[in-house]
């Protein structure tokens, strides 16, 4: 189902590119502003089975993202100026930010050295658990088991399902459906049970993946010494918001701000929702990042910035650079804000 929707959606960049209409869209739907969303930025992997490819964009293609803005002659912009401009009604120049979820290592080493050649800032919004090198990256240690068998049993729907993985394609297809059920169980404990019994079972070991993977506070207190660099939140444990109780929720957004105020001496105003769909932060989320403090929230719905935007500064929608379509041919598409105005239903803010 996720291989139909990629080629439903790359099908859609398309047509939009070919047949020019993005062009004459764009004056109506490019709004004022677009805050990008990505993950990991590094080399290619060759790997046939990376179902998390959509979170991982090569350096090149940041870099072909960066120079297209500029010859549109668009801003390249912090979270903090972004926030500036939609205050103040400041809409003379369209503006883009560049945000990254997670706090992943190769940010630093990636991703600055090409934001550097543009001198374009970028905001990358930390899980505290992952700075701890304690936190549970989940569908990273799902890949891996799945890598690691060939047949896997699961209990979907309180029954044990066996599932094929003896090939790529097969292994996908488990994943996908995996994915699903953990995200489907009625809480984070539900579905860290599960994981961490699977991992057991597979000889993955799951803690380990954070420190492998993310920044740790030393690292980030460097990283944030950058004048590029803006660090923000992403909760304690990466969990779904709205799964969880108020008390919950405000304890993971206030704590994980705390924590990274009180690790790197600086201010963290900007927070990105785990997961960041509709099922994940809706009304009572973004109703409790505003209270907290937080000057600006991004979820992971897809659209441009209009200036109504501003009415919504913590419910603020992004436009992925997804792996699975790393070319520079879709860059003008994304910029017109035709692909994801379609994608809305031509609806400019969704914050409902």
């Amino acid at each position: 189902m996720k291989q139909l929707r990629n080629t439903v959606i790359r099908a859609g960049l398309e047509a939009l590119y070919y047949s020019g209409a993005h062009m004459l869209l764009r004056p109506v739907l490019a709004g004022v502003g677009i805050i990008f969303m990505l993950h990991h930025v590094g080399p290619r992997r060759d790997d046939a089975f990376q179902p998390n490819r959509h979170l991982a964009v090569e350096p090149e293609f940041l870099r072909a993202t960066l120079a297209h803005l500029r010859t549109l002659d668009i801003d390249i912009v912090s979270m903090d100026e972004a926030h500036h401009r939609l205050v103040e009604r400041n809409f003379a120049r369209r503006f883009a930010c560049f945000t990254f979820d997670d706090g992943y290592r190769d940010n630093r080493d990636f991703a600055l050295p090409v934001m550097r050649e543009f001198d374009a800032p970028l905001t990358v919004y930390v899980a505290s658990d992952f700075a701890e090198g304690r936190g549970r990256l989940w569908w990273i240690a799902l890949e891996r088991v799945i890598a690691s068998v060939s047949a896997i049993e699961v209990p979907i729907g309180e029954t044990k399902t066996r599932l094929d993985a003896s090939t790529a394609q097969a292994k996908h297809t488990a994943f996908d459906r995996m994915h699903d059920w953990l995200r489907s169980l009625p809480g984070e404990a539900d579905m860290q049970r599960e994981i961490s019994a699977l991992c057991t079972r597979h000889g993955v070991d799951e803690t380990a993946i954070a420190r492998e993977l993310c920044l740790s506070w030393a690292e980030l207190r460097s990283f944030a010494g950058d004048p590029l660099v803006t660090i923000g939140a992403h909760t304690i444990t990466h969990c779904n918001l709205a799964k969880q109780t108020e008390a919950t929720v405000s304890l993971e957004l206030a704590t994980s701000r705390a924590r990274i105020e009180d690790a790197l001496q600086r201010p963290a105003l900007h927070l990105a929702y785990p997961y960041g769909d509709r099922i994940a932060a809706g009304q009572r989320e973004f109703a409790l990042a505003r209270t907290i403090g937080f000057k600006t929230a991004v979820t992971t719905r897809p659209g441009m910035l209009f200036p109504e935007s501003a009415n919504h500064l913590t419910a603020l929608q992004r436009v992925s650079l997804n792996g699975n379509y790393q070319d520079a041919r879709i860059l003008p598409v994304l910029t017109s804000g035709a692909a994801t105005a379609m994608w809305n239903g031509f609806r400019r803010i969704d914050a409902a």
